[in-house]
């Protein structure tokens, strides 16, 4: 693994690595964290992948950091009442002061010992300080070609996020145009 360059203050370095940003937790599914049917609620799980997505971002950016975006998420299996949840993140990739992290997790039955992948998500993380100000974060290194994969895959949603963010504005310009001119007490 190459060593992270750093800046001229020599306290945080410019670029960081994939490696350096992973998180891991692990929650057990209690009686609170599930519906009538005995699986875990699908909010329960998103506030799991939130805070795992976080400690990625924080671990890359080392500075406050706050939900922009769940950009993706897929429920694969119902995680029952009395399984271990692992959730594993890792940065995709860094841009100005966002992050894309993705969050994968994993359901282990207590009795059999049989593990199975339940979830995966993207989120999207941007930097602030104290006061709320945006701040410029790290530089990504992938190393691997998973990583390498994983980044360039990140520039694609985000650019397909920033399509379709343009689009809904174009359309709120446009509903608010057709509203000015059908209400004469506008």
């Amino acid at each position: 693994m190459n060593e992270p360059e750093t800046n001229p203050q020599g306290n945080n370095p410019m670029t960081r690595t994939v490696q350096s940003t992973q998180s891991e937790m692990t929650e057990i599914i209690l009686p609170n964290d599930t519906n009538t049917l005995g699986n875990l609620l699908g909010g329960r799980l998103m506030h799991f992948i939130d805070l795992t997505g976080a400690m990625a971002a924080y671990r890359h950016s080392r500075t406050h950091v706050v939900t922009a975006a769940m950009d993706h998420i897929d429920f694969i299996r119902p995680v029952r009442l009395g399984d271990l949840l692992t959730l594993k993140s890792s940065v995709n990739r860094a841009f100005t002061s966002s992050m894309e992290t993705g969050v994968k997790v994993w359901a282990e039955n207590m009795r059999t010992g049989g593990v199975v992948h339940v979830a995966s998500a993207y989120l999207v993380f941007v930097a602030v300080d104290e006061h709320g100000r945006l701040q410029k974060v790290p530089q990504l290194v992938p190393e691997t070609p998973d990583e390498v994969r994983r980044f360039a895959d990140a520039l694609r949603r985000r650019q397909h996020r920033e399509r379709e963010s343009a689009r809904r504005k174009e359309e709120r310009l446009v509903t608010a145009a057709l509203e000015d001119q059908t209400d004469p007490s506008r």
